[in-house]
């Protein structure tokens, strides 16, 4: 039996051994837990303050095509997306009194230039009696008082009958501007009256117009940069207008790509209002993984570990970290 008892605690005494010694870890290995990689510490820098806004794709001017006499419109040959060009005729506008009124004044006209005529031969009469002693001096002046009257007959028909049809004349609807109608809703054969918007034409180059909140209006400034969702690049405040209509400021961005076939719709933007502390670091310190962000940060213990974090694109190299990490926290990049 003592045999037998030494032989058993021999025996546990082998097996203890080997997990005696896998308790105390050896300092190489605890080196190799240590991530390979660049290195950088976060930190607090300034980065632009993204702020939502609504965004609309239009044109620098829109100007009006208004009616500017009463009548019927009788033709409009322009319809919403034909292109027009200033001075080109796109419809015409038709009053029926014009043309009785121009009738009045040409058979006055004719009336005033019959009694011309009229005047004009009683004066040669009465000059050629004055001249063989039959009138007197004072009968001559008369009559030729009497033919210039006449004559400024002739010539107030005349410019009644002008103006009848310089108005008639006001009757054509003209494009102010080069560019593409926008809206052209009023129909041939209806009643237009002087100031009525017949069609209205995009003029100007095309540009992105935020409408921002009256309180986010004196944080942004003409060179503030803008993003639309789901468009590459980014474009920069060229206007910012004085005046606020229903508590939304206007300001028109300078944005290359944009389509000028769909004037009006509506986009999300983010214009950059200021300033703001922020954590960034290069794109290359996150990675993703089935479309969650992740960073590796290393513990006390000089062991990485990776947090999932919430990211915002600041440029091409760079990101901004909204959550997951603190100022401070030690990243490693991906090893070489």
């Amino acid at each position: 039996m003592p045999n037998g008892k030494l032989l058993t605690a021999g025996l546990a005494l082998a097996v203890m051994l080997p997990l005696v010694g896998c308790g105390r870890e050896d300092p190489k290995q605890m080196a190799a837990k240590a991530p390979a990689g660049p290195r950088i510490t976060v930190t607090l820098a300034d980065a632009p303050d993204w702020q939502s806004v609504s965004a609309e794709i239009a044109t620098r001017d829109q100007a009006q095509v208004m009616a500017r006499i009463p009548g019927i419109l009788t033709s409009l040959s322009v319809r919403a997306g034909d292109t027009v060009h200033r001075g080109q005729a796109i419809g015409r506008i038709t009053d029926s009194q014009l043309g009785y009124q121009a009738a009045a004044y040409g058979a006055q006209g004719a009336a005033a230039r019959a009694q011309a005529a009229q005047a004009q031969a009683d004066l040669a009469r009465v000059r050629y009696l004055y001249q063989n002693g039959v009138y007197a001096k004072a009968r001559l002046e008369q009559a030729g008082a009497a033919a210039s009257a006449a004559g400024a007959q002739v010539g107030a028909a005349r410019a009644q009958q002008s103006a009848v049809n310089a108005m008639a004349g006001q009757g054509a609807v003209v494009a102010p501007s080069d560019g593409r109608v926008l809206r052209a809703d009023v129909p041939a054969g209806s009643p237009v009256s002087p100031g009525m918007v017949v069609a209205v034409v995009t003029s100007g180059p095309v540009v992105l117009r935020l409408e921002l909140p009256e309180a986010l209006a004196a944080k942004v400034q003409p060179g503030a940069a803008v993003r639309v969702d789901g468009m590459a690049g980014q474009g920069s405040v060229i206007r910012v207008y004085p005046g606020v209509e229903a508590g939304q400021v206007r300001a028109d961005v300078q944005f290359v790509g944009l389509d000028s076939r769909l004037m009006g719709r509506r986009v999300p933007a983010k214009v950059a209002a200021g300033t703001a502390r922020a954590m960034i670091v290069p794109r290359g310190f996150v990675s993703t993984r089935y479309g969650i962000d992740y960073v590796t940060v290393v513990a006390r213990d000089g062991s990485g570990a990776d947090v999932p974090v919430q990211t915002a694109p600041v440029d091409g190299a760079h990101v901004q970290i909204l959550s997951g990490v603190h100022p401070g926290d030690v990243l490693v990049g991906p090893g070489r």
